[in-house]
């Protein structure tokens, strides 16, 4: 519940910190791969900054966590890390940063529907939702694919040029939908109840994963000490201090002080961030298809996410993220 005492203009410099933040961390991902593996890097990343997060949290007195709730923080840290970023960081050799972002900004869509097909969740929905807002939540899932379908398609079909790779862009849905998965999946399980604990041990188990995941792909005979840039080294320094440390101390902050619906609008802003800083730093073409596409995604997204109830709303992506986003993600 929002904390009458908390001042908007704290409220408003986390709002900030989250949106730039974790936007910025898609084209961060893109300067780290340049001369890092990509499932090492995010390993490295998310090893680091969940061993800060666990040691941060016992030292203040949290308990150690219990069998069951390491066992439903893996379930978490695979589908949001290993699935949801682990696609970001392999997707981004092939597709630039701002369109990564774009198409991880659909789990919204991917929870709706989701929560949409489990069992007992349409009777539930019926008897409990406004029609007015079911509908405007339905055309939102609709619109939101039909701009994810004019962004992968072949230039044949749409008319408009800048096609995208196209297994970089199923690459990036799929790990969109197993973030998705993994927040529908954390919202009933058993988790320590201080946040920042759950995510150090989510990334920690993540983490090994990713590690796991690099390791059986080859990754470590690509690794060449003496052509690792430096930008490459901030980026991953970036990515561990503001991406996975200061960014989600500034979420899990808001949670506790800030509305809900005004925390959840960083799930469309974003991909704005993202898109502008890769064309300014990275001369990232803004093509039409890019430019009509993310207005529909973003605009569809905006409806489904203010008429869902506080309780639905969309965890972090990690990259975000755990992440949220996957980016953060």
């Amino acid at each position: 519940m929002p904390n009458p005492k908390t001042s908007s203009l704290s409220i408003w410099a986390a709002m900030l910190a989250v949106y730039i933040v974790w936007g910025s961390t898609y084209l961060a991902i893109r300067f780290a791969i340049e001369t890092l593996p990509p499932f090492l890097m995010a390993s490295t990343r998310f090893l680091i900054a969940g061993a800060i997060l666990y040691a941060f949290r016992r030292l203040r007195g949290d308990a150690a966590p219990q069998r069951v709730e390491w066992r439903s923080a893996a379930i978490v840290g695979v589908l949001l890390l290993v699935g949801g970023n682990g696609g970001v960081v392999w997707a981004e050799q092939f597709v630039e940063s701002g369109v990564a972002a774009l198409l991880v900004g659909s789990v919204p869509l991917w929870m709706v529907l989701l929560d949409a097909l489990r069992p007992g969740q349409a009777h539930l929905a019926r008897r409990s939702a406004h029609k007015r807002s079911r509908w405007l939540t339905t055309a939102g899932v609709v619109f939101g694919f039909l701009g994810i379908g004019l962004l992968v398609s072949p230039t044949s079909l749409s008319g408009l040029a800048g096609e995208i790779d196209p297994l970089g862009a199923l690459v990036l849905t799929m790990g969109a939908f197993s973030w998705a998965t993994g927040s529908l999946y954390s919202r009933g399980a058993r988790l320590p109840a201080s946040p920042l604990l759950g995510t150090g041990m989510e990334m920690l188990v993540g983490g090994a994963g990713l590690l796991l995941l690099g390791t059986l792909s080859g990754e470590w005979g690509r690794v060449d000490l003496g052509v690792i840039s430096a930008r490459s080294l901030l980026s991953l320094g970036y990515l561990i201090i503001f991406g996975s440390l200061v960014g989600f101390a500034a979420y899990t902050w808001l949670l506790r002080v800030a509305p809900t619906a005004l925390v959840s609008t960083y799930a469309y802003v974003n991909p704005l961030v993202a898109i502008l800083l890769g064309n300014l730093l990275a001369q990232e073409p803004l093509t039409a298809r890019v430019l009509i596409a993310t207005a529909i995604i973003l605009g569809a997204v905006a409806v489904i996410t203010m008429n869902q109830p506080a309780k639905n709303k969309v965890e972090p992506l990690p990259e975000r993220a755990v992440a949220p986003s996957c980016g953060d993600d």
